[in-house]
């Protein structure tokens, strides 16, 4: 969170805002095209893709596994098949109370993931033991990692094989670029309909 104090609700707004803009307008955009390719192979070959993150990161989970499981095409049985890691609290609770917090994405992705599979985690720092244990084990079973990050990029960043990295010291605008991100890929996604129904009717 940024600390510094300001005299009005509007001094702070606009500051933020400048930011937020300014985060978003010096990215390279690169890494985030990799993974619009991505999920648009998996759209079409069924691989699945699962996100995960803490918190707020959480949150943004929860809502994008949303947009690209049914949002994405509007169609019946038409979307990603996609998993929220951070969904299920009987599950996080579990692993939690039984294996430890830091394993309550990876066990998941133990038994649910496969070889060629994407895992999309979503963390401010990047050092959350949980992201970075899941990140490991993506790599054990072979699936491509993608890691959304803020601040320095922390540990997952060099363990990711793709960093999506916003150099920016505010937890809050680190996770509106994780759905700045998502927003995008689902937008641009969506556009792709056409190519996905010709293929369905192909098969």
């Amino acid at each position: 969170m940024n600390t510094r104090a300001f005299s009005t609700p509007a001094r702070l707004f606009g500051d933020y805002s400048a930011r937020l803009s300014a985060t978003l307008e010096g990215f390279d955009w690169t890494s985030v095209e990799r993974l619009a390719y991505d999920l648009l192979d998996c759209w079409q070959t069924g691989r699945q893709v699962f996100l995960a993150g803490n918190g707020g990161s959480g949150g943004n989970a929860n809502h994008l596994s949303n947009d690209f499981l049914y949002a994405l095409s509007k169609t019946p049985g038409s979307g990603l098949r996609v998993h929220s890691l951070s969904a299920n609290p009987s599950v996080i609770t579990c692993l939690a109370n039984d294996e430890g917090y830091d394993q309550v994405f990876s066990l998941q992705l133990a038994v649910l993931a496969r070889k060629g599979d994407v895992l999309i985690a979503l963390s401010g720092s990047g050092n959350s033991p949980n992201i970075v244990r899941a990140l490991q084990e993506a790599r054990t079973i072979g699936m491509t990692s993608y890691a959304v990050l803020g601040y320095a990029g922390g540990k997952a960043k060099a363990i990711a094989d793709v960093p999506i990295h916003f150099r920016i010291d505010d937890m809050q605008i680190s996770e509106d670029a994780q759905m700045v991100v998502g927003h995008m890929l689902m937008q641009w996604l969506s556009g792709q309909r056409g190519e996905i129904a010709g293929l369905k009717n192909k098969g």
